[in-house]
């Protein structure tokens, strides 16, 4: 699934309002997938495709909000754009304290929807970028024996390796070795890096 082109997701049970604005999105070089209904989407949801929602917030059976909040409740990222009505903004305002990205009120002007796609892309472009870097990190602390966790676990709160060999009851010159096999396995090329490192493993398993 690496190196997917983004996808523009436009869910809206007015069959005219999915074709203008697939036709807008895909004259800009854009991928675009239309759905009438929320469950539509659900069903053909990849979590692992690139891209951004476009969701109308009234819709029959599940609302936009009913949408979000399940796509919440499964963990997922993609940035969802609320595409509303008049007198629909209290419930858009209630869609961004739930992490909606934005809003856009209907009748809107072309480029505006396209300014907030471009933002939403970027935005999940971002997202997928640091959780890809994490995992990278996670599973490189996962090659570490568990002396060599120890060792870096030491050095990174700023022990010196003659107080690091003290405290594990080993020889400097052995602490020397564990860490440079550290520095080997996590692709460290300084001490800052692999303290930058071990802060995201220790705040990605705080965040999920």
């Amino acid at each position: 699934m690496k190196n997917l082109p983004a996808s523009v997701y436009i869910v809206d049970d007015d069959e005219a309002v999915r074709s203008s604005v697939r036709f807008l999105i895909r004259s800009v070089g854009l991928q675009a997938q239309v759905f009438a209904s929320a469950q539509e989407f659900l069903a053909a949801y990849d979590p692992r495709q690139p891209g951004c929602l476009l969701l109308d917030v009234r819709m029959p059976g599940m609302s936009g909000l009913d949408l979000q909040q399940e796509l919440n409740r499964r963990g997922a990222t993609i940035p969802v754009v609320f595409i509303t009505g008049h007198g629909d903004v209290p419930m858009a305002v209630e869609a961004m304290q739930q992490g909606a990205f934005d809003f856009l009120q209907k009748p809107f002007r072309d480029q505006d929807l396209l300014d907030r796609v471009q933002r939403a892309l970027a935005r999940d472009a971002d997202s997928r970028s640091r959780l890809a870097a994490r995992a990278e990190i996670l599973a490189q602390l996962a090659t570490l024996t568990p002396r060599e966790t120890e060792v870096m676990r030491l050095v990174t709160h700023g022990k010196a390796n003659k107080v690091v060999g003290a405290e594990l009851g080993v020889s400097q010159r052995t602490v020397e070795i564990h860490r440079a096999h550290v520095m080997e396995k996590m692709h460290a090329s300084s001490l800052a890096e692999l303290v930058r490192m071990v802060l995201d493993a220790e705040d990605s398993t705080h965040n999920p």
